[in-house]
């Protein structure tokens, strides 16, 4: 098939975790042999900001790393769907393009063109957010691909689209992958962006008390972090060592003996079943992970032995000593749940979860005449 992909950036992972699943389905779907070709507008605020942060070179080290993507980056003012879209099978709309964008696309295909349309949502907005999702107009759209159970029933219950699937987030395991390190660094990393407050006193809670208690050797990766909070993480004795390519956490991970995974209040208040990306790809490296609470209603990993599960600081500080001490423990843990990643979770697995809909369509799963 001929796979057309609108992404707010394929390029750039600041502050853009979108960007970690969707780069492993487009090198999944290449690999399959279909041709698979990424949109992104030229002024996506993403790499603006990684630019200005870090100059040119993560965008040349972006397509060393990922030789086999085509990424084409757009003027908004200047697209021309017609010819961008021709001889298409299937295009993904990602909801964090412009709505007037998400419009045009839907009405282009109303006009007769004869691709399937498919919008894929990644975000909490259609919770924290409803009345901003319901200015996209999905009238032209043959469903919505949802990275959770929640989402998906909030399109079909609110009547904005006519089909919905759930389609989680997942580890590419040709990247994220068990690897070893000659020494570690520290006892625990944690990897994540500190956001609009939506986790600034669990970070306190879950990472930095703990750490603090425990004088823990303690790395943290990430970006817009402001200055009390970096204040707050050199008071609990963590180095703050700023934004890292997605792709090089694997060596991170190697050097570290543990990490946390921290929910935004979203997820862990109203999106039920939606862990986001970073522990997919935490367990795919084979470090032991601890989680602060979040509700696992879609039975993606089993508490306890993917991971572990904390109620509060206290028992995260008690659950973290156990696993720093404990090598049976941890190797017990890593173990188990990269095999989960390995048995569900992979990329893989969701390329094949999306062909199977195509199937529904009447698109063929392996390449087409016109790749």
């Amino acid at each position: 098939m001929r796979i057309v992909f609108f992404v707010h950036s394929l390029i750039s992972d600041w502050n853009h975790g979108n960007a970690h699943f969707l780069r492993g389905v487009c090198d999944e779907l290449v690999s399959q042999g279909h041709e698979v070709i990424s949109l992104e507008p030229e002024d996506a605020w993403s790499l603006r900001h990684l630019v200005a942060a870090q100059g040119e070179e993560p965008v040349r080290a972006f397509f060393r790393r990922f030789p086999r993507l085509t990424v084409r980056r757009y003027d908004p003012e200047r697209l021309d769907l017609r010819r961008t879209l021709q001889g298409s099978d299937l295009v993904i709309v990602h909801e964090w393009n412009d709505p007037a964008l998400v419009a045009a696309i839907g009405e282009h295909r109303l006009a007769g063109a004869d691709y399937r349309l498919l919008f894929h949502d990644t975000h909490h907005r259609s919770v924290t957010q409803p009345e901003a999702m319901a200015r996209y107009d999905l009238s032209g759209y043959d469903g919505v691909l949802a990275f959770g159970d929640v989402v998906r029933d909030i399109y079909l219950d609110r009547g904005w689209a006519r089909e919905a699937w759930t389609w989680h987030e997942a580890a590419d395991t040709s990247i994220f992958r068990p690897t070893t390190a000659p020494e570690k660094a520290g006892d625990v990393v944690w990897i994540g962006n500190w956001g609009d407050d939506e986790r600034t006193e669990e970070i306190q809670m879950f990472l930095l008390e703990p750490v603090r208690r425990l004088g823990l050797r303690a790395r943290v990766h990430g970006v817009r972090y402001p200055e009390a909070a970096l204040l707050a993480l050199e008071a609990a004795g963590a180095e703050y060592a700023g934004w890292i390519p997605n792709y090089e956490t694997p060596e991170v991970f190697a050097r570290f003996k543990a990490t946390v995974h921290i929910p935004r209040r979203p997820y862990a208040e109203s999106l039920s079943g939606i862990p986001t990306i970073r522990p997919f790809e935490a367990m795919a490296c084979g470090i032991p992970l601890l989680s602060a609470p979040w509700n696992d209603a879609e039975g993606l990993f089993t508490a306890g032995r993917d991971y572990l599960l904390v109620r509060d600081g206290h028992e995260m500080a008690e659950q973290l000593e156990a696993v720093l001490t404990d090598e049976r423990l941890a190797r017990s843990l890593a173990t188990h749940a990269r095999q989960t990643i390995e048995r569900r979770h992979t990329c893989a697995h969701r390329v094949s979860e999306l062909l199977e809909i195509c199937e529904r369509f009447g698109l063929p799963s392996t390449h087409s005449a016109a790749a």
